[in-house]
């Protein structure tokens, strides 16, 4: 059953036949190079074209329900590193590109989060989403998208906490808006 989830939802494997069946109706072979990448740019276009508009759905659905004001209070209940754990898991719910995930860091920060918090929630939050899982699960298989995932999770837990006992537990604004100009 996974592999049919993985292989014809995912994979879309339904869409790259069809599209194969319409350009051989067309009298193009897709056999030869030229039919054949042909039937691979229609294929990856139209597919990743459904799954990023999915996903971005999803994602922004997630978001509504789940603001910063939120993920500081979360964040505010933990301490030492089971707060850069929370912190790297709350930065999987964020969307897939650092547009929201600076704005984010930089509220954490002025709330007086610990500097080393706030980078695991950074470090965390483009490299391991939402996005990311479908697409590799889609392209590669459960198994290397979990792993993924995990590496993901531990360089962002490592990064926050070597931020931490490098640099002290708290930060300013105004230094970290240093940081970015």
């Amino acid at each position: 059953m996974w592999d049919f989830i993985q292989d014809e939802v995912f994979g879309m494997k339904w869409l790259n036949r069809l599209i194969g069946s319409l350009l051989n109706a067309c009298g193009l072979d897709t056999e030869s190079k030229l039919g054949g990448s042909l039937q691979f740019f229609i294929y990856d276009t139209i597919k990743i074209m459904v799954l990023l508009g999915f996903l971005i759905f999803v994602i922004t659905y997630i978001q509504s329900y789940f603001p910063p004001e939120k993920a500081k209070k979360i964040l505010g209940r933990f301490h030492g590193i089971g707060e850069n754990c929370i912190a790297a898991l709350l930065g999987t719910v964020t969307p897939f590109c650092s547009c929201s995930s600076i704005p984010l860091f930089m509220g954490f920060t002025s709330a007086g989060l610990p500097l080393g918090v706030t980078f695991s929630f950074l470090i965390s939050s483009p490299m391991v989403d939402l996005g990311s899982l479908v697409l590799l699960m889609s392209i590669f298989g459960w198994k290397v998208a979990v792993i993924y995932v995990i590496v993901g999770l531990v360089i962002a837990i490592a990064g926050g906490t070597l931020t931490t006992i490098r640099k002290g537990s708290t930060v300013s604004t105004k230094a970290v808006s240093h940081l970015w100009h």
